[in-house]
């Protein structure tokens, strides 16, 4: 018998429940894995409170990596024990083994722990196709990065800084800044404190910046809008302080003819040979020590509901992992 995480009614972590769950054969198309760990992200804290939409009973979570344990009719590019991880729908990674369709697992190259890939997949592909897609950030760009030293800021700075790129980052307390500034953040801002709009006009002499990567959403979006230059690029990709009120788009023709986007990693990843391509340079920046991984915070899969809390309560820093 395996175990996992339900959620049987949408509400606060104490809803998250370790349970006994079957897991059958692999269908057409699909692969058996034995999870060896689990990433955790805000998206999961938006399905377990309703935010996503999502039918109970359900397993949470989108990204893990493991080991193949059985392959489904139709399954060829795998094998049985191969090292995968993934970070894509349907929900289910709170879970000690799980079904998951076989192309949207990528193969974990060696050197490269589970651990770590767990911890890597959803935020350092969503850094991927931020700055390499979304914005294509280049050497000279200035760029404005809120929360720097969460889990996608910190890859962000550092994947950013090795593009030839100028950070500049908002964070929470001294000690967030410290952690940012240490992993590529030029310019951090304890936002608390300080005004961000005021402080990126006078990095970047009065100009602005070219782009704005924002997951926080309802608290920073209407000064990250005056943060930018004209023709600038608003991107949107997370509201963990809560959703962006409906807006007036004449706003970004009087702002300077801004761009405004809403991005999500599950539309820049749809088509396999993207997946494939976006975790390929992932893994490469990560293996040649452009990008250094810090997972800071482990729970054990059954405990989740402490991670969630730890979580919503802005008390992590880089990447958190459930052990499995």
């Amino acid at each position: 018998m395996s175990s996992a995480i339900r959620i049987h009614k949408i509400g606060g972590p104490e809803v998250l429940e370790w349970e006994e769950v079957t897991v059958g054969d692999p269908g057409p198309g699909e692969v058996r894995l034995r999870h060896g760990a689990v990433g955790l992200n805000f998206i999961d804290v938006y399905f377990r409170t309703g935010a996503y939409g999502a039918e109970v009973p359900f397993t949470p979570g989108l990204e893990a990596s493991g080991v193949v344990e059985a392959l489904g009719e139709g399954v060829s590019d795998l094998r049985v024990g191969d090292r995968v991880a993934y970070a894509a729908p349907p929900a289910g990674a709170y879970s000690e083994q799980r079904l998951m369709p076989a192309d949207r697992v990528v193969k974990v190259p060696d050197g490269v722990s589970d651990e770590a890939a767990a911890a890597m997949m959803l935020k350092g592909m969503t850094a991927q196709y931020l700055l390499r897609r979304t914005y294509r950030v280049k050497a000279g760009d200035t760029i404005l990065f809120h929360a720097a030293a969460g889990g996608v800021g910190l890859i962000a700075c550092q994947w950013a800084k090795s593009l030839g790129a100028t950070v500049i980052g908002t964070v929470g307390s001294d000690e967030k800044a410290e952690l940012a500034a240490a992993h590529g953040c030029d310019h951090p801002i304890v936002y608390t404190r300080e005004n961000f709009v005021e402080r990126v006009k006078s990095i970047t002499g009065g100009a602005g910046v070219p782009v704005v990567y924002d997951s926080v959403g309802k608290d920073t979006f209407m000064d990250s809008l005056d943060c930018l230059r004209p023709l600038g690029s608003m991107v949107i990709f997370g509201m963990s302080s809560g959703p962006v009120p409906p807006l007036e788009v004449g706003l970004l023709a009087a702002k300077g003819s801004l761009y405004l986007t809403r991005p999500t990693l599950m539309t820049y990843t749809a088509k396999r040979e993207d997946l494939v391509a976006a975790a390929d340079e992932l893994f490469q920046v990560v293996q040649s020590g452009a990008v250094k991984l810090e997972i800071n915070q482990r729970f054990p899969l059954k405990h989740a509901a402490d991670a969630h809390r730890a979580l919503e309560a802005r008390q992590t820093t880089g990447s958190t992992i459930l052990t499995v």
